[in-house]
């Protein structure tokens, strides 16, 4: 599914533009038909007419706003509503595109011996506009790991355009860590502290293009535009030494995608 244009990557200068900057643009690496294939696949998930064991599913708020997201509905039937699906990497299209060699490449370039995957999640906003995402960073204590991820590769599967559901992030902000132990949504008033709506940066994407985005980098995403959907396909990756924490639940369970060969002698 790796466009011709992904051939051509200077990876040493994307991840050096990461470094700094907390994200970086792979331009146009899945082909149309792949994604024609993933466009499919989604919608099969979210209409059922391709079902997998323990996927997770959340349906949008129908009032457009992040906070009236219903939590632990799960699957509610057919629709093109759904705001998230979790573990994408029980799909054999999906699995493929993760783990293509372009993205082992940049993972490897981070992330040293095994490899394993957080996570692999279908971001959707549906034909009505979907909703808000206000400025979070992704790990922290919600996260409940022994070790900070920080290598997510987020690829468009529909245009987003600027005021149309496109990434939007403030450069630099990954270097000063996390704004709260807790991890995900910044406080309003850490945000205000920031004055971030002067540093903020719109990533406007079209359909098969990808971004690295480092987890603590402050990123949001408003709305779509009614009538056009967005789709974004992203897998975090990380150390095969990192392991679940939390207590409530039986502890994750993270899938190897990228090991070492093993060696004789």
């Amino acid at each position: 599914m790796l466009s011709q244009e992904a051939e051509g990557l200077d990876v040493a200068a994307v991840l050096a533009h990461y470094e700094a900057h907390g994200y970086a643009r792979l331009g146009r690496v899945l082909d149309d038909a792949g994604v024609e294939a993933l466009r499919e696949r989604a919608d099969d998930l979210m209409l059922g007419r391709v079902v997998y064991p323990g996927m997770f599913f959340q349906p949008d708020a129908t009032t457009g706003r992040y906070e009236d997201a219903p939590l632990g509905l799960g699957w509610q039937g057919p629709s093109l509503e759904y705001r998230k699906l979790e573990k994408l990497e029980k799909d054999p299209r999906f699995l493929a595109w993760l783990e293509n060699p372009l993205f082992e490449r940049i993972a490897r370039s981070r992330i040293p011996g095994d490899i394993v995957l957080y996570r692999a999640i279908l971001f959707h906003k549906g034909p009505a506009g979907g909703s808000n995402l206000p400025f979070h960073q992704d790990g922290g204590k919600l996260w409940g790991l022994t070790r900070e991820p920080d290598l997510q590769i987020w690829t468009a599967l529909d245009d987003a355009p600027e005021g149309g559901g496109c990434l939007e992030l403030i450069p630099g902000s990954h270097r000063a860590g996390l704004v709260t132990a807790l991890g995900g949504v910044i406080p309003p008033d850490r945000v205000e502290a920031a004055d971030a709506e002067r540093h903020v940066v719109s990533l406007p994407v079209r359909a098969g293009e990808a971004l690295l985005v480092h987890n603590h980098v402050w990123h949001r995403s408003g709305r779509g535009r009614p009538g056009q959907r967005r789709r974004a396909f992203s897998a975090c990756y990380m150390s095969a030494d990192t392991t679940c924490v939390r207590k409530k639940k039986a502890p994750r369970v993270f899938p190897p995608v990228f090991r070492h060969p093993v060696r004789n002698g």
